[in-house]
């Protein structure tokens, strides 16, 4: 990231994408702020001020412009490598806790009070979390008046807004317009069949290909698919179940995610799910810079650019999913996974395709019979303590948790090790430098790559590939593979 204003001065001047998310120009003569990329002229130097976010741009009096749309821009690689309290704090308000909870209720999960998490972000970002969950409020709001025929009233609601006069008061405030007028000037107005189609924009180079090839192996039967180039599943949300499609256009910076939701108002949480589950905030840049420079690694690097680590919408999902997949192939955890689904799953309400069920509850695993999912006894009292923890709330599974507390609750319980919890890093909670080092499938692939390829040669080995271990990992698996799926090998915890 650039660090000095002439640094960014420079990045504003060459239009560079890469900084996309990563800070925004206000112009003091205009009263607009953009995104580093935006094709307008280049302001004067002195007419410029930079923000790290666009909630503090925003707060600061400036509004988006309309030709870069800035505020729907990437969100910036650095509060995912962050664990600390306002990165953890900023990635639950991006999935919408604030507006279920409000920011009483963000800082209990935090575990502090809400004096000092408003502290500790005004002097990180600017801003307080209530400024920023509005901010997040009004883009939804700007997505739904732009991607749907949703009446406005069912838009302010939908959003997060408690009453129509504040929805107009906000949308104005935002983007200097009416919601009325937002609407008029939005490119995607009018899809049918009761779908809401957003776009939601990342960083390019994206690969697609091994994303959702990845995906597609580990496909569990009536709860997700991937049909053709989009993938496909049911999901559990805050208020109600849901389905989302999403299809990546790479080579236009962005993916197209198709909701149907049982409640509106869950459209927040889907999206930034989206959004994790697809790494949309990744920094391919930043990851080829340190990986693409290894003496092992930077070929796989030149052959798959813009590769993913790909997230998940559940953590508690991928967390069983990988505890079946301990010591059998990716065929057979999800052959296993499927079993559970039938034995413990939730039907849909109205089954979509394909679609059928949404996956266990964790309060269902943990009381369920699990007797014809075809498990080992250790495995099934695994499966049975992480339920009961998730369930009663000890472990935290999701991009906002305390990483460190969650490893050590998953350590905590019996047939869970390292493997396992460096995986759910990975996936669950979206940490960017977690590693399985025990993996068979990666220290195959270091032999394939004339690499010392015994575990402590790995973890010396990784210490280089900081801070971005997740993605080496990724490669591994995918040179490992060949040409098609990358295939990590499943070790017991």
């Amino acid at each position: 990231m650039a660090e000095t204003f002439a640094a960014r001065y420079q990045a504003i001047s060459s239009r560079d994408p890469r900084f996309d998310g990563q800070f925004y120009t206000a112009v003091k003569t205009t009263g607009v702020y953009c995104r580093p990329s935006c094709p307008a002229r280049t302001p004067k130097a002195e007419n410029v001020v930079f923000f790290t976010t666009a909630a503090t741009a925003q707060a600061a009096g400036f509004r988006p412009c309309r030709r870069c749309r800035p505020d729907a821009s990437p969100g910036s690689p650095e509060w995912d490598l962050r664990a600390d309290l306002v990165a953890r704090a900023l990635r639950l308000i991006a999935h919408g806790l604030v507006d279920e909870v409000g920011v009483a209720g963000l800082a209990r999960r935090l575990g502090t009070s809400e004096r000092h998490v408003h502290r500790q972000m005004v002097a990180e970002v600017g801003v307080g979390p209530l400024t920023l969950a509005r901010m997040r409020r009004a883009q939804t709001a700007r997505m739904l008046l732009e991607a749907s025929d949703l009446a406005i009233t069912q838009v302010a609601f939908a959003a997060g807004y408690s009453s129509v006069r504040q929805f107009n008061d906000s949308v104005v405030e935002a983007f200097a317009c009416t919601p009325t007028d937002v609407r008029r000037r939005g490119p995607d107005r009018g899809q049918p069949g009761g779908e809401i189609v957003l776009r939601l924009a990342h960083r390019r180079p994206y690969a697609a290909a091994p994303l959702l090839e990845f995906l597609a192996a580990r496909a569990v039967p009536g709860v997700e698919a991937v049909v053709k180039d989009s993938y496909r599943r049911a999901i559990r949300l805050p208020r109600g179940e849901g389905v989302l499609t999403v299809t990546p256009h790479p080579d236009q910076g962005y993916l197209t995610a198709r909701l149907r939701l049982r409640d509106l108002r869950d459209v927040t949480a889907a999206v930034a799910r989206c959004r994790h589950q697809f790494d949309l905030d990744a920094d391919p840049e930043g990851v080829a810079a340190v990986l693409g420079a290894d003496a092992i690694l930077g070929r796989l690097v030149a052959a798959r650019p813009g590769l993913r680590v790909p997230g998940h919408v559940d953590g508690f999902e991928l967390a069983v999913r990988a505890v079946l997949g301990q010591q059998v192939t990716v065929k057979g955890a999800r052959t296993l996974a499927s079993r559970l689904v039938q034995a413990l799953g939730t039907p849909l309400a109205s089954a979509d395709g394909e679609l059928t069920h949404l996956f266990p509850t964790a309060l269902a695993v943990a009381e369920g019979d699990l007797s014809a999912v075809g498990l080992p006894a250790a495995r099934v009292r695994a499966l049975r303590a992480l339920a009961a923890a998730v369930a009663g709330g000890n472990i935290d599974l999701d991009p906002g948790a305390d990483r460190e507390r969650t490893a050590a609750g998953l350590l905590a319980v019996p047939g869970i090790g390292a493997w396992t919890v460096a995986y759910v890093a990975m996936r669950a909670l979206g940490d960017p430098d977690a590693i399985p080092l025990a993996d068979l499938g990666l220290r195959r692939a270091l032999a394939a790559l004339g690499a010392p390829s015994d575990e402590r040669a790995l973890g010396a080995l990784a210490e280089r590939w900081r801070p971005w271990r997740s993605y080496a990992a990724m490669h591994l698996w995918a040179h490992a593979a060949g040409p098609s799926v990358p295939a990590e090998s499943r070790l017991a915890g």
